[in-house]
This record gives C-alpha cells, sequence and structure tokens, in this order.
C-alpha cells in the first residue's frame, strides 16, 4: 500500500470508526464545517460527543479548504444528561407516588 492510501485509512473518529478518506469524501460532497462532516460521516456522534477527534476534523478541513482554524464554526455539542430523582421536582412533604 502506498504512503496516501495508510494516510486515509487512518480512523480520525475512533467511536464510529471514521477514516481520513471518509472525511475528505465528505469534505468534497461540500462540508465546510465540522457539523457538515459529522452530519455526513458520524464523526463526532459517538461516545465521546467529538472530544476527541472534533479538532483532528477541523484541522484536515483547515487544510483542505485553506480556511484558518480560528475562522470554522465550533462544533455543536449534545448537553450531557445525567439522571434526575423525580422527588426533586416536588415539593417538600408531598407525596413521591408520581
Amino acid at each position: 500500500m502506498a504512503d496516501k492510501d495508510l494516510n486515509e485509512e487512518l480512523i480520525i473518529c475512533r467511536c464510529q470508526e471514521v477514516t481520513k478518506a471518509q472525511i475528505l469524501q465528505a469534505i468534497r460532497d461540500g462540508a465546510r464545517t465540522v457539523d457538515g462532516v459529522k452530519k455526513r460521516t458520524r464523526a463526532g456522534m459517538g461516545l465521546c460527543q467529538g472530544k476527541t477527534c472534533a479538532r483532528l476534523v477541523a484541522q484536515i478541513i483547515s487544510q483542505e479548504c485553506g480556511i484558518p482554524m480560528e475562522e470554522l464554526l465550533p462544533a455543536t455539542y449534545r448537553a450531557p444528561v445525567r439522571p434526575v430523582n423525580m422527588g426533586d421536582f416536588l415539593e417538600d412533604g408531598a407525596d413521591e407516588t408520581v
């Protein structure tokens, strides 16, 4: 395999197993933001929510499109989900059988 092939088979998003080649294809298809690549490839939609790969995706977009890193729109992140005790919504002394 040529060096170019090895470079393009590099996994950028480990959670979703998205390769550099897939990200480059998304850019060729018109993605110009981290969210645009995310919508086309699922990079950044895994357990880490892009904490591991978002910067790498942004660097690839920057290199391929000539857009400075600071001009790339920040990626959107899903708010963390935590379990909430239903009793926290009730007034003191209220029956907790909801």
